[in-house]
């Protein structure tokens, strides 16, 4: 083998690395440039009770309190107790939620549907009383049409609440928001005018001859006849996702008016008396047009059965009926 023939070794030259060129590292750094990071306290928890547990005791205490330990049944302190006793009644309608927690949306419905029938139920009862109250010669409006009158203007004051709430879309409730807090609203307002009406009807129920027994049974038969519409109340709220006690409060305040009205319509009979037909209408109507353009609506888009929310309003409108029958002898 020749000189020539042998290959000398090939050098290979380092890659010389670019210094214009960044490195891994920088150019992780320039596409991800560190951000601010803001430092948050954490968050302390609320201490004390909430607003309905206040309300509630406080509701306990005028309970013990106002008890007539002295004075006899004719009494405007009596009369305010047993007007006391049938707006807390209305509480023990949310006793059946203490056993179901969660609502699917065909039980939401079916829900609706019930509330409607009881509503309409109750309805039917208030157009009824007004419509046999007793007139006097001497009255300028007829009873029934002071009747028709409170009817109209029960179903113009909801139309027009709902239009400020619609307004309102941001209202907060209890921890409910938008078309359910709107919805609760509607429920209250129609609940509360309807308790006005009962609460005159205690009053007046007081005097007059034979006031004793008369207005002892009314008391009665109205406590338990809130039991339901206590029911009816939270059939609308607590599946809308209020809790159990905020809705047991929301129940008793609804039938505030009841002792509210009791007592001075207790002492002025002869001006109340009057008025009763047209508030007896004015509760009856709110109360008609949302069972009927509100709650039933909404139970047939949740059930999505004609059949079941049919069957349900029935039921309930029924059962109402039967419940007033069974106490009072009448609708």
């Amino acid at each position: 083998m020749s000189a020539t023939d042998v290959q000398a070794p090939a050098i290979v030259e380092p890659k010389k690395s670019n210094e214009d060129e960044p490195g891994e590292g920088e150019t992780l750094l320039k596409e991800a440039p560190i951000k601010s990071v803001e430092v948050t306290k954490p968050e302390t928890k609320q201490s004390g009770l909430k607003p309905e547990t206040w309300t509630a005791i406080v509701l306990v205490l005028v309970t013990l309190i106002s008890y007539p330990y002295t004075g006899g049944i004719r009494s405007w302190h009596y009369v305010w107790w047993c007007g006391w006793l049938t707006a807390v009644s209305t509480g023990l309608g949310a006793l059946p939620f203490l056993w179901v927690k969660d609502i699917e949306k065909f039980w939401l419905g079916i829900c609706n549907a019930l509330a409607a029938g009881m509503m309409l139920a109750a309805t039917s009862c208030l157009f009824y009383e007004g419509y046999n109250v007793k007139s006097k010669d001497d009255d300028v409006l007829s009873v029934h049409a002071r009747l028709i009158l409170g009817i109209l203007f029960g179903i113009a004051f909801i139309k027009v609440t709902k239009v400020i709430l619609d307004e309102h879309e941001d209202v907060n409730v209890c921890g409910l928001d938008g078309l359910d807090a709107q919805k609760a609203l509607l429920i209250m307002a129609v609940m509360t005018l309807h308790s006005i009406s009962e609460g005159i009807g205690v009053g007046v129920s007081f005097g007059g001859e034979g006031g004793d027994r008369r207005g002892l049974l009314v008391s009665l038969t109205l406590a338990i006849h809130n039991i339901p519409e206590g029911l009816a109340i939270c059939l609308v709220l607590i599946p809308r996702g209020l809790k159990l006690l905020p809705a047991t409060v929301w129940c008793i305040l609804s039938s505030m008016p009841q002792p509210i009205f009791a007592v001075p319509a207790f002492l002025f009979v002869e001006t109340f008396l009057p008025i009763l037909p047209a508030g007896l209408g004015f509760a009856g109507g709110a109360m008609a047009f949302v069972a009927i353009c509100e709650l039933l609506p909404e139970s047939l888009e949740d059930t999505e059965s004609k059949l079941a929310t049919g069957i349900s309003l029935l039921l309930a409108f029924t059962t109402m009926l039967n419940i007033q029958y069974v106490l009072t002898g009448e609708l």
